[in-house]
C-alpha cells in the first residue's frame, strides 16, 4: 500500500485565524500520530514560527516555509543516498538540509521600498515593529517577533482599489518578482508552495516507493500546492464559504471552517484508508 503523506497550510487551515489554536484538530492529529503518517507543514510562516508550532505539535517531519521559499529536511530523516534534485540548491544548516528556492529577503525589501517611492500604498512586515505586527495580525507579541524573521518572502498590506491593485501586480512583475495572497499580500521570487511540495514528494517516493498525498489549504497561495497532490482539500474561510480562487477546481471542499473542517477532512480520509 502507498505511504500516506499529509501536507497542510497553517493559518486559516490547521490554525484558527482568531486564536491561532489547533485544538479543534486534535482528534485528527492523534490519528495521524497513531498511524505514523508524516504531517508536512507548508506555510507562509517563517522557519522560526514553524519550529515553534512543530514543537507544540510534537512534529519532527520536514517543513516548507514562506510560501515555498525553502524546504527544511531534518538531518538523518531520509536515507543518506536520497538527495534533493540536482536543480535545487541544497546546503547544510544547523539540524537541517535546506533546499533554498526563494528570493533573497533584502532584494524583496528593496523592491517594496521602490514601490513605496513610486506611490503605492504598501507596508511590509519589515516596516513594522513586533508590536505593530502583533496588532495587525492578532499574533502574540513573541510570535510576531518570529514572523518578522523573514528569509524568502515579505508579507505586506496594500491600501488601494482594484485598478491600483492591477498596477501594483504589474509593477512587481516588472521588477522580476511575483505576488500572492494568504492572510496578507506577499511579494516573493520564483518559488511557490507547489514547487517545494513537488521536491519533497519526490524525496518521499525515493524513500518509500509508492506514496499518496493529501493537501489542505484555504487561500490563493495554497493553489500550487493543491494542484500537485493526490487528494486536494479546500477548507472553509472564516464566516463560511471558499475562496473564489478555487472556483472551477475539482478539489474536495471540507465541511467546516479552519481546524474544524481540517479535522473532519483528515479523519474521513484516514478512516477510508488502510491501516
Amino acid at each position: 500500500m502507498a505511504k500516506l503523506i499529509i501536507i497542510t497550510d497553517m493559518d486559516g487551515t490547521l490554525l484558527d485565524t482568531a486564536s491561532y489554536s489547533f485544538d479543534a484538530a486534535l482528534p485528527a492529529l492523534g490519528l495521524i500520530r497513531a498511524r505514523n503518517v508524516p504531517l508536512i507543514i507548508c506555510s507562509s510562516k517563517t522557519r522560526a514560527e514553524i519550529e515553534h508550532y512543530r514543537q507544540k505539535l510534537g512534529n519532527t517531519h520536514p517543513f516548507i516555509s514562506e510560501n515555498g521559499g525553502a524546504v527544511f529536511v531534518p538531518k538523518g530523516y531520509f536515507r543518506d543516498e536520497i538527495r534533493p534534485p540536482v536543480y535545487a540548491a541544497a546546503e547544510e544548516d544547523t539540524g537541517y538540509t535546506v533546499i533554498r528556492l526563494g528570493a533573497r529577503y533584502e532584494d524583496l525589501r528593496r523592491a517594496l521600498s521602490e514601490l513605496q517611492d513610486e506611490g503605492f500604498g504598501v507596508w511590509g512586515f519589515g516596516d513594522m515593529t513586533a508590536e505593530e505586527i502583533a496588532a495587525t495580525t492578532g499574533l502574540p507579541e513573541n510570535e510576531a517577533g518570529m514572523a518578522a524573521r523573514r528569509e524568502f518572502d515579505e508579507p505586506f498590506i496594500f491600501d488601494g482599489d482594484n485598478a491600483m491593485q492591477q498596477k501594483l501586480v504589474r509593477a512587481i512583475t516588472e521588477k522580476g518578482f511575483h505576488v500572492t495572497r494568504g492572510q496578507f499580500y506577499h511579494i516573493l521570487g520564483p518559488s511557490d508552495k507547489g514547487k517545494a511540495v513537488s521536491i519533497l514528494i519526490e524525496m518521499y517516493r525515493k524513500e518509500f516507493g509508492q506514496v499518496r498525498t493529501m493537501g489542505l489549504g484555504d487561500s490563493p497561495n495554497d493553489l500550487p500546492m493543491l494542484r500537485c497532490v493526490d487528494e486536494p482539500v479546500v477548507v472553509e474561510k472564516n464566516g463560511g464559504g471558499y475562496d473564489s480562487c478555487f472556483h472551477g477546481e475539482s478539489f474536495k471542499r471540507a465541511n467546516g471552517v479552519g481546524p474544524g473542517g481540517w479535522n473532519r477532512a483528515v479523519i474521513e480520509l484516514l478512516e477510508g484508508y488502510g491501516r
